[in-house]
């Protein structure tokens, strides 16, 4: 197992649990990428907004998989929502995650 599987084979593992647990997918990308496609299932909060989506987020009192178009977006917002007592985890790519589901 070289160094790039250890990474995205974890990464894939948070997002199997995750997904065990009941988790809600949440895609921080952009209006116009969004209404370019996305995860049928998922909630759209732009990273801009997360902040006054925080309490609404918590209210679902679920695990979420945050995805972006690369992961980087996402791997800030997991960061915010765990700094604010939510469950999260970087879910990378919104196309990549969708393919895992």
């Amino acid at each position: 197992m070289g160094f790039l599987d250890f990474i995205f084979g974890t990464k894939k593992r948070h997002v199997k649990q995750y997904l065990e647990q009941g988790a809600v997918i949440l895609d921080v990308r952009s209006q116009k990428e969004w209404d370019n496609g996305h995860i049928d299932e998922a909630l759209h909060v732009p990273l801009d907004n997360l902040t006054d989506k925080v309490d609404e987020i918590k209210r679902l009192n679920k695990p979420v998989i945050v995805c972006c178009e690369s992961g980087v977006r996402a791997a800030k917002a997991a960061k915010f929502l765990n700094l604010n007592n939510i469950k999260a985890t970087n879910g990378g790519g919104w196309i990549g995650l969708k393919n895992r589901l």
